[in-house]
């Protein structure tokens, strides 16, 4: 990723459009082409801009990450599964802005007078060893924060939580497609047409460090009830009416 970004650089682009993981090699590569990213984590905290409203620098975009919605998740969860009493929690320390999700999740969970087990996970052998201490701990449910390691290891997770009968909940809707129970999360589909605005508003001769880092503004709820139904759970009709996508 970084030899691309060097030879966009070299090309002389006039943008460079960066998903995920290639933005920080091509804020590496350049201080002066405008970069439109779009970050799953926080974008502050990764260096990238100053702050949303005013990014400051040569980059600008959008973030998938919303703190308000963290909190939310775990609400839904309880929602759906009020006999939830300790929830184990899949989190990479490598994803800029855990630790303010983390926060949030715990003030949410102390007003439903939840208790949170939480699982830093880098690699593989951490997921594994996260999976022994939730079972070693006793939690009855979990919820997995969206980043790039919990992304790329949610096939185990899902096939985890299914063989513990364990209500899961995540920040993408890609899981739950996969197996997992619930999740809740920006709608992506919007977030990702607003990456072309801001493209276009800088060729029309917008500086980045003027153009607002956009965070999401809809968000979906998606239910997998083949899921509910393998682990012996009924989903009530308050949270199933909540739904956006509904998998049968």
């Amino acid at each position: 990723m970084t030899e691309l970004a060097n030879e966009l650089v070299q090309q002389k682009v006039e943008v460079i459009v960066a998903s995920g993981p290639t933005a920080r090699p091509a804020k590496m590569a350049t201080e002066t082409i405008p970069i439109v990213f779009n970050f799953s984590g926080d974008p502050v905290e990764a260096g990238f801009i100053d702050s949303l409203a005013r990014p400051g620098r040569n980059m600008t975009g959008v973030t998938q990450l919303a703190f308000e919605l963290v909190g939310k998740r775990l609400e839904i969860l309880k929602e759906a599964v009020p006999g939830v009493s300790r929830v184990g929690v899949l989190a990479s320390p490598l994803h800029a802005g855990e630790q303010r999700e983390l926060r949030e999740t715990q003030n949410t969970a102390r007003v439903l007078g939840t208790a949170l087990q939480y699982n830093q996970v880098k690699n593989t052998v951490e997921v594994g060893a996260a999976f022994d201490t939730i079972i070693k701990e006793k939690a009855n449910a979990l919820l997995v924060f969206p980043d790039p390691v919990t992304n790329a290891h949610h096939t185990q997770i899902i096939e985890f939580a299914m063989k513990h009968r364990l209500p899961s909940m995540f920040g993408r809707k890609e899981p739950v497609e996969a197996g997992g129970l619930m999740s809740y999360g920006p709608n992506l589909e919007e977030l990702y047409r607003r990456i072309p605005v801001h493209v276009d508003k800088i060729l029309k001769g917008a500086k980045p460090a003027d153009v607002a880092t956009e965070l999401p503004t809809k968000f979906e709820l998606a239910i997998n009830l083949k899921t509910a139904k393998q682990i012996g759970l009924t989903i009530p009709q308050t949270v199933l009416y909540q739904a956006d996508r509904v998998i049968k």
